[in-house]
Parts: structure tokens; C-alpha cells; sequence
């Protein structure tokens, strides 16, 4: 990864809020616009989005919604913690087993001290057994629910939207969804679509820009350890991948909202940039040294120091333009996290 881009985060630039409590809309927070082909930089807002683009351009979202996916939990002895359901097991399919994160209490730091059998109870009297550590490590673990009704029912009833530290209080589930949410199963939010709004969407579309959905359900992100990311479910319907494959026909840009739209159609992306359409579960990790087959460009957030999204930024901007895109994100207080600015990377 680049060296450039092992910066420090002054506290200053966390989004410790909506923006909607800081008195702007959704699509009022800041937008930086980079182009790899001459290296320019722009500073915009992100209602400002449909100049940047042109008719043709096709732009690829993620419709999966957030579920309130943490949960108060306490061990045997007493310890309270927090539980979070972070994805559903792979090759698991019976809605019992999940792969779960145990953190302390208030939900700041992960809690490493889990064994293999042990019961913890939740809210409601809620059962979740640790089976084994997820992945070799001692964060997540593969685990089986148990409160006698399917998870998405009783997270509704008990579960809340996973927040780290740097988001002092809680804010409900809605704050946590984009308007293009449909389908339920991100423990975290899809954040780089959040700006987007119903009236920009509107504009968008009346100006020729193209929408197309997939689907992928993120996992936890538990930014300070700066894993990479582990599978996630995707599934990129037959109609997008035609839609794909037509904007690359006629010279329209494939532009991504978010990370998670990257894996996924790349995931699906044949050597000669042509898609197919695809659903399971994928564990591709983009990175420089891969390169893209598909997606041209990328609207995201800003994402923490080392952390593995910026791999796959790399493989979008190229190293210098994404160094002095956080350069200059530093210089001008670009805000990061969830509820903070963006970021639209073009080629």
C-alpha cells in the first residue's frame, strides 16, 4: 500500500454526527472530485454530482439496507458486552448460524476474551453459542443463534445500529440507510451512497445518467484493526449486467457507489471487462496490482489511514492522484467516517 497514505486522522476530520444535525441536507456535504486522466482536483458539494457527470454514464448501487445488528449481550460472570451479527455463515443456510464480533460493553473496542462453547445471553433472552474463531482470530467468531424466532425479528425488537467512538451517541436505524435501500443484511451501512437523495437521484436520471442495482451485504469493518475484507453476499442481477456491458459499448463511464459495488461487479467482471450475472459469496480483494476489469470510477468516502478499502482506491485513482486527494482532504477539513464528506474518483 502506499506509504503516503499511512497519515494520521486528527479528531477534528471525524464526522461525529449526520450531517442533518449539522444543519445540512444529505446532499450538502462536501465533494472533492479527482481525475485520473489529467490529475485534476475539484472541490464541489454533493448535489453538485450531476456536473461531474455526462449522459451515458451508468451509475452501479448498492441496495442493500442496514439492520440494527448489534445487540446487549452478557457473559455467565457477568461482563456485559456487545454483540454484533455481522454476516450470515457461508454454507451455513439455515438462519442459525452467523459470524459474529464480541466488543465491550459500550461498543468501543473488541473484546478478545470468548471461548469455544460458551453461551452468551442477549437481550429478550436471546442465545448466541460461540462454536469457534472465525478466520483464525479472536475478534469474530462463528456462532449459533438461538431465540426462537428468525434474526431479522428480533434484531427489530432489540438489535441497534452498530457505532464506534467516534460517534458519541446513538442515532436511529433510518439515519443509518440510503435511499437506495431495499434489500435487509448490512451489519454497517453502505455509507458512500448516503449523500444521495431522492430529488438528486431525480436530476440524475433527467439529465441521461443510468442506475443500476446489485447487492452486496456488508460485514463489520472494525477500522482499527485494518483487516482485510472478509466474504461478503453479492448478487448482480441479469439486467445490470446488461446494462453494464451496453454503457461499455456505447463509451458510457461505469461509475460505482461505494466499495461494496466494486466487489461485487468486479467479482462478476470477465478478463475482457464484460459482466455476467452472479450471486454467492465473494472474498476478492481488490488491489493495484489487480486492477479493475470493469468499473472506470468510484464515488466513496473517505476511509481511515491503512486501511484496505484504500488498496482498492489505489486501483481506481493510481497512487499519486489518491495521495494528493488525501493531501489536500487533510488540508481543506474533508470530514471522514459514515456520516462525513466524499469522495468521486473519475478516470
Amino acid at each position: 500500500m502506499n506509504t503516503a497514505l499511512a497519515f494520521e486522522l486528527p479528531v477534528a476530520l471525524e464526522a461525529h454526527e449526520p450531517p442533518e444535525a449539522r444543519g445540512l441536507a444529505r446532499d450538502e456535504v462536501r465533494l472533492m472530485v479527482a481525475t485520473r486522466g489529467d490529475g485534476a482536483i475539484a472541490h464541489a458539494t454533493f448535489r453538485d454530482l450531476p456536473h461531474f457527470l455526462r449522459a451515458g454514464d451508468l451509475l452501479v448501487i448498492n441496495t442493500s439496507a442496514t439492520l440494527p445488528a448489534a445487540v446487549p449481550a452478557r457473559r455467565d460472570d457477568g461482563t456485559c458486552l456487545e454483540l454484533r451479527f455481522a454476516t450470515s455463515a457461508p454454507d451455513l443456510p439455515d438462519g442459525r448460524w452467523w459470524v459474529v464480533e464480541l466488543r465491550s460493553g459500550d461498543g468501543t473496542t473488541p473484546f478478545g476474551g470468548g471461548r469455544a462453547g460458551e453461551h452468551i445471553t442477549l437481550a429478550g433472552n436471546g442465545d448466541v453459542e460461540l462454536v469457534a474463531p472465525y478466520a483464525g482470530g479472536t475478534r469474530l467468531w462463528l456462532a449459533r443463534f438461538d431465540a426462537h424466532e428468525p434474526l431479522s425479528d428480533y434484531l427489530v425488537r432489540h438489535g441497534h445500529p452498530i457505532r464506534y467512538g467516534y460517534v458519541p451517541r446513538e442515532w436511529p436505524l433510518e439515519a443509518y440507510q440510503t435511499v437506495f435501500a431495499i434489500h435487509p443484511g448490512s451489519a454497517e451501512m453502505p455509507s458512500a451512497a448516503r449523500p444521495f437523495t431522492d430529488e438528486l437521484v431525480g436530476e440524475l436520471v433527467a439529465r441521461g445518467i443510468l442506475f443500476a442495482p446489485l447487492t452486496l451485504h456488508t460485514g463489520v469493518s472494525s477500522p482499527e484493526r485494518h483487516e482485510p475484507p472478509y466474504p461478503e453476499r453479492y448478487s448482480v442481477p441479469a439486467e445490470t449486467a446488461r446494462l453494464v456491458n451496453a454503457a461499455r459499448a456505447w463509451g458510457g463511464r461505469v461509475i460505482c457507489v461505494g466499495t461494496t459495488a466494486v466487489r461485487a461487479l468486479e467479482t462478476v467482471a470477465r478478463p475482457d471487462g464484460t459482466v455476467e450475472p452472479g450471486d454467492g459469496w465473494t472474498n476478492l480483494v481488490i488491489t493495484a496490482d489487480r486492477g479493475l476489469r470493469t468499473a472506470d470510477g468510484l464515488v466513496t468516502g473517505w476511509h481511515e489511514p491503512q486501511a484496505s478499502h484504500l488498496m482498492m482506491l489505489e486501483a481506481v485513482a493510481g497512487e499519486d492522484l489518491l495521495a494528493r486527494s488525501y493531501d489536500e482532504a487533510l488540508e481543506h477539513g474533508y470530514l471522514w467516517h459514515e456520516f462525513g464528506d466524499s469522495h468521486l474518483i473519475l478516470p
